[in-house]
Order: structure tokens, then sequence, then C-alpha cells
């Protein structure tokens, strides 16, 4: 059974058809791309896996049930709930709160207590905050973030702020991640260990990964199956060896000859 899958998903802007039968499936464990030029339609597919966009046509199920359709789209935080997380091409921390504070929002969506709790700090309330910064603190300690922990966000390099969005994330214990353009921005050497950090938080977590991203070094060294979009429309799938040589897709970037 796929954990993710669309069905002709379709959005339309007006007259412009912004993504256009888009059909995929995602098995448990994979780690799989979505590439192409810009203004392809890569983000804008995310954003209606994530409730962002309501499509014009088609579905998405998730763990075999529909999800999305026209007329009906959960609204991102209840996707969220349900198990799917992101990250964004342009980093959104929390950028004046602190390390700590930003992956203690993310493990929140979950408390059992309620705004009385909060405003009185009750018992419960000291104790789930309690057992949340210490869930906390170990997760920064995988990521390699718990000397930062009283920094502000914004102070952080830019691969620990990409880091931290992506532990934040992990934080809402999704079951499939959707990173976008991580390594935008970054040199080759954080681009080297994005790529094992990738493949080390899909083996810990059990997670299935759908990743967006322009640097093909990540795309062909990390992902096990690929497609490929072109205005909007599904042009290639296969493994990195056939999408290298495909000739469709060669066009896609290269332009054709004349």
């Amino acid at each position: 059974m796929p954990i993710l899958s669309t069905e002709e998903l379709t959005i339309r802007f007006g007259g412009l058809t912004a993504v256009d039968n888009f059909t995929i499936t995602l098995e448990q464990g994979e780690l799989v791309g979505l590439i192409g030029p810009n203004g392809a339609g890569k983000t804008t597919v995310f954003n209606m896996l994530t409730g962002v966009y309501e499509p014009t046509l088609g579905s998405v199920s998730f763990c075999d049930i529909v999800m999305c359709t026209k007329g009906k789209s959960p609204k991102p935080h209840q996707i969220s709930k349900l198990g799917i997380a992101r990250t964004f091409q342009n980093i959104r921390l929390f950028k004046d709160m602190t390390v700590l504070e930003n992956l203690k929002a993310a493990y929140h969506q979950n408390v059992k207590y309620g705004l009385v709790s909060a405003f009185l700090h009750t018992n419960q309330f000291l104790a789930e905050e309690e057992d949340i910064e210490k869930k906390v603190i170990d997760f920064l300690s995988i990521f390699n973030l718990q000397g930062k922990k009283d920094e502000k966000a914004k102070n952080l390099p830019y691969g620990e702020q990409r880091r931290l969005e992506i532990a934040r994330a992990l934080a809402t214990n999704p079951q499939l991640l959707l990173l976008d353009e991580p390594a935008a921005g970054m040199n080759p050497q954080e681009t080297q260990q994005l790529m094992e950090l990738i493949r080390f938080i899909r083996d810990k977590f059990s997670l299935t990964v759908l990743l967006i991203e322009h640097d093909m070094s990540l795309v062909m060294g990390v992902c096990e199956r690929i497609y490929v979009l072109d205005y909007g429309k599904i042009i290639a799938h296969g493994n990195p060896a056939e999408i290298r040589s495909n000739p469709k897709v060669i066009e896609a970037y290269l332009g054709e000859e004349v």
C-alpha cells in the first residue's frame, strides 16, 4: 500500500494550468526526488499536498485515505497532525525565538493540557512541559544543535538554520517528510553533509521522503526514484541513471537543438 498517491492532480489559476494530471505513488520508506526547471510547478505540488492550495481536479490519498480533492482540502495544521511535514525554499523559522523554543513549538500540537492549565501552570502543564523539554534536548543532540539551544534562530549560520528547520518538521512526528530545496544556498561541503543527514533521518525515523532540489549531485546521490516535472506535467520517471540519460529531461533543462 503506498503511503502517498496522487491521481490526476491538477490546479488552475485563472487560465493558467500550473500542474496538470500529476500522478505519483510513494511507498513506505522511499526517498524520492521531484525535479524540473524553474517554474515547472514543483512547489505548487507541495502546496497542494500540504493544504495550502486546493486542487482544481484530482485527488491526494495518504495511507490509503483520500485526503484532498476539489472542495475537500484539510488545513495545513490538520495535514500536519495526519503525519505529513514539510520545509520551505525560504527558511521559515521563528527567527526571534530560541532554537529550543522553535522545536518546542512543533511539539505543542500534541499537548493534552488546555488553555486554563497553561494559564494557571497546573501540575499537568508543568509535567508535560518538562517532558517536552527533555524530548527537545534529545532531538537537538541528534542534529548537533544542543550547544545552540539558547541562541536565537536568526543568529545561527545558514546551514544550521536548515538543520533546525528539518528538526522542527521531524518534531511533529511525521510519516512523510517533504523537503523543498533543502540545499539552496549551501556550499558543496554543506550539501554533502545534508545528503548524509537526509539518509540518516530517513533510516532513524522510518520516514518516507519526497525531495525537491535543483542540486543534481544531491538528487542523484540520495534519491532512489525521480519524477521530472516540466510546465506542470510529468515528463519522465525512473531511477537516477535512467533520468540522467533521458532525452526529454535533457531537452527540458538544456533546450532542443535547432
